[in-house]
């Protein structure tokens, strides 16, 4: 059996003196998306903080692996450039810095820290164009400061541009879904589909069952309390939806 692309073994993290991580243990081989869900402050969105190098995060215990590689020995762009990539629940702007100028240094430093030369301007164009068909991006909106006055959809449809356009083995979507009306969650949906392949994992991070009508997952997680307390398949996610979390709550792992 291969290895998986993401493992996590373990996992303790808290934050001032307050655990928020107690014992996560997830591993999820190429090729599959995994939904993890769970009820607000139950920890699942630390999760993909703790992933991505987010400061103010203390690892007490535990270990993560990306491709067999220590993941939290990183510096987050290290992390990056490994082959992780975070879509934010909330985007933030960033005035002064065109969407575009954003893309094509993003894909630049990946490219450098593979010991590759820069990409041609010719190919960069190429490479948005085809990426930005099929999820309703035009130029207008890639002129634009990088999600500034951006609406949820826009900032959401940028991200999984920027999924698309830096290849990552391994994404985090952290409540996608969060601020989407039902045509963007569509449209978003239809993009994060398009990137699922045998060499990529994806881990969705949400509490809302309706995104899982789009982004259907080959495994459900519940968390709860810091840890995954339940795995199934995609019918676990319905039972979410129709009994909510409290059955699960207090659960052992």
């Amino acid at each position: 059996m291969t290895n998986p692309i993401l493992e996590i073994r373990n996992l303790h993290a808290r934050i001032e003196d307050r655990e928020i991580l107690k014992g996560v243990n997830l591993a999820i081989p190429a090729g599959e998306l995994h939904a993890v869900m769970g009820r607000n402050g139950s920890g699942k969105s630390t999760l993909s903080y703790v992933l991505a190098g987010k400061e103010d995060y203390e690892i007490t215990e535990g270990e993560v692996l990306l491709d067999g590689v220590d993941l939290l020995g990183m510096e987050p762009n290290e992390r990056a450039a490994a082959g992780l990539f975070l879509a934010f629940q909330y985007p933030i702007e960033i005035p002064g810095v065109a969407t575009m100028t954003f893309l094509k240094a993003a894909m630049n430093a990946q490219r450098k820290s593979r010991g590759e030369g820069e990409i041609s301007t010719p190919d960069f164009m190429r490479a948005v164009k085809e990426a930005g068909a099929s999820l309703n991006i035009d130029a207008s909106m890639l002129k634009r400061p990088l999600n500034v006055g951006f609406s949820g959809g826009e900032k959401k449809r940028a991200e999984v541009l920027q999924m698309a356009l830096l290849a990552p083995k391994m994404c985090i979507l952290d409540e996608t879904d969060s601020g989407l009306d039902i045509d963007a969650l569509q449209v978003v949906s239809k993009g994060v589909n398009a990137l699922r392949s045998e060499q990529r994992s994806m881990l969705v991070i949400t509490h809302y069952q309706r995104l899982l009508n789009h982004i259907v997952p080959d495994v459900v997680h519940v968390f709860s309390d810091g840890r995954i307390v339940e795995s199934g398949d995609k019918s676990l996610a319905l039972q979410l939806e129709a009994k909510g979390y409290a059955d699960f709550d207090s659960e052992p792992a």
